[in-house]
């Protein structure tokens, strides 16, 4: 194998959440360009359709599922849908998320508990499924944050909470499923990318956060799906149980 075929996703079925909109389509774009079929899951199943388009543009086939992670029988059905659809499941990017800024002494434990239920047990619920039917080789990655690292002066107690708790669980399933199953689990950690939530910041906001980031600028998504390419498949079969922060710098500053 050459070090550019380490990169290559040909053959492989890769399952992105949260793929309706911003950083998922990314991903899954990402992933279908580097040769994997994708299994498309949100919420939001009219624009999964767009995102299926995109896929099937690079020449992969894709698969939609309606679905809400904070749902456990929902990610078995996901799970299930992908192997009757593929036969397999090479790759999870547990990518659905939601977040929130609201100060700690106003939120409400619906508030609180519907970020972690997405962003936290989600995650969790998908990777189980997905452990049980995986073969030595495959690849999940947690898309963590920053804010699972540090803090970007907002009032973000459960999405931080969540994302951190992320950290936790990555390190946790690779020691379990490294020489078990030969599972490999890892996260990212994005800085500042263009994406819903970013994009209902104040620009003074955004600006005066630039100036933590020594590479001076907001990230591009396909820098970003650069590191989760390495993650998914064979580049990076001695990687396991690592925070990659993908963040311009920020979390050194």
């Amino acid at each position: 194998m050459s070090l550019l075929e380490r990169f290559s996703l040909k053959g492989k079925v890769a399952i992105v959440t949260g793929a309706s909109s911003g950083l998922g389509v990314a991903f899954a774009t990402g992933l279908a360009e580097a040769g994997a079929d994708v299994v498309l899951a949100a919420r939001r199943a009219d624009r999964l359709a767009d995102t299926r388009k995109l896929v099937e543009a690079q020449g992969r086939r894709a698969l939609t599922v309606t679905t809400d992670v904070a749902r456990e029988p929902e990610c078995r059905a996901l799970v299930d849908a992908a192997m009757a659809e593929f036969g397999r499941v090479d790759v999870l990017v547990n990518n659905a998320g939601v977040a929130t800024a609201i100060p700690a002494t106003r939120e409400t434990a619906e508030q609180f508990t519907r970020v972690i239920d997405i962003n936290l047990n989600g995650s969790y619920w998908m990777a189980q499924a997905c452990g049980k039917v995986m073969t030595e080789g495959s690849s999940i990655i947690n898309i963590s944050s920053v804010l699972g690292l540090t803090t970007m002066n907002l009032p973000q107690a459960a999405y931080s909470a969540s994302k951190a708790g992320l950290i936790g669980l990555t390190r946790d399933l690779a020691q379990q499923w490294g020489s078990r199953k030969g599972i490999r689990v890892n996260a990212l950690a994005p800085g500042m990318f263009p994406s819903e939530l970013t994009e209902t910041l104040d620009q003074d906001y955004v600006d005066t956060m630039l100036k933590r980031v020594p590479l001076g600028r907001i990230g591009d998504p396909e820098e970003l799906c650069a590191a989760l390419i390495f993650l998914a498949g064979d580049a990076g079969a001695y990687v396991t149980g690592q925070t990659f922060a993908i963040d311009g710098g920020l979390t050194i500053t």
